[in-house]
């Protein structure tokens, strides 16, 4: 038995933060919002795939952002995207790692985000 992939990611919200998340990772990212179960659709959140991408939003009553762990997420046309996400609002720290372009940009709730050039 081994571990072989990551399923999804789950991040954390306030309660009432749908419609940012849905700005944020529908919109800007551009990661199209699936239904939630019913059974989880009580909770609120939501659900952000597309192909193997999987990010979901819990509700947290006792939310805090994530400011270390975060998700790397591999981005076509990052300079794009980041051209996007200033004339949003959102503050984008560029950082080089292996000769990768590469973010940091903070979610609505100030969830940390890597935001990585996947390779041509």
């Amino acid at each position: 038995m081994r571990v072989i992939a990551i399923d999804h990611v789950q991040l954390a919200m306030p309660a009432g933060g749908e419609d940012a998340a849905r700005e944020f990772y529908a919109r800007l990212l551009g990661i199209p919002e699936v239904p939630k179960p019913p059974t989880l659709a009580k909770r609120g959140g939501a659900w952000f795939e597309t192909g193997d991408l999987k990010v979901h939003l819990g509700v947290d009553p006792d939310f805090r952002p994530s400011r270390k762990a975060h998700p790397g997420l591999l981005v076509r046309d990052l300079p794009a995207l980041v051209r996007q996400l200033r004339s949003a609002g959102y503050a984008v720290e560029e950082v080089r790692v292996d000769d990768r372009p590469q973010v940091y940009v903070d979610d609505p709730f100030g969830n940390r985000l890597e935001l990585v050039e996947a390779a041509a």
